[in-house]
């Protein structure tokens, strides 16, 4: 992959990228993880631009710098990375790297949801059950915490129990 990815293959790229961080044929190193992934994530390659921002989110080869971790994540969710949605849904909720926003968080929380990220699903539910940044309605938050459990959100499937025990 080094050769192919220092001739500017982006794919490459995201995949020695993806090497690095995961310590796979090369000593784990989230420095050069972070070049990799940028010099994919400079290209278009979505994915690399989620990790990218994962790697700002939390300071792994870099500093930790929400702002930059929102921009990466912005790019990758406008490509449909539902992760990278989630994420943004959540930058919006906390008001990192960007004004705090309910409005917006939802709907990023939306588009990760309706893309299939159980993460988003369970967080479009929570916000449907408290009613932040949108109308409370109890039946939708129901069914996008079901959903979250059934893609294997251990969280949504708990507050999809107490809602049908009613304890919620």
């Amino acid at each position: 992959y080094r050769k192919a990815a220092e001739q500017g293959h982006e794919k490459a790229q995201f995949s020695l990228g993806n090497m690095y961080d995961d310590g796979r044929g090369v000593k784990q190193d989230d420095v050069e993880a972070v070049k990799w992934y940028r010099q994919a994530a400079e290209q278009g390659v979505a994915e690399a631009q989620f990790n990218l921002g994962v790697m700002y989110a939390n300071g792994q080869g870099v500093n930790q710098d929400y702002f930059e971790a929102v921009r990466w994540f912005l790019q990758a969710a406008e490509q449909g990375v539902a992760s990278a949605q989630a994420n943004l849904g959540s930058a919006y909720t906390a008001g990192r790297g960007v004004r705090q926003d309910d409005t917006e968080a939802v709907k990023w929380f939306k588009k990760a949801a309706e893309n299939g990220s159980a993460d988003g699903q369970f967080k479009l539910g929570l916000v449907y059950l408290i009613g932040r940044g949108i109308q409370k309605d109890r039946t939708l938050a129901k069914e996008w915490l079901g959903k979250a459990c059934d893609n294997g959100n251990q969280q949504g499937c708990e507050f999809y129990g107490k809602l049908n025990r009613g304890e919620l």
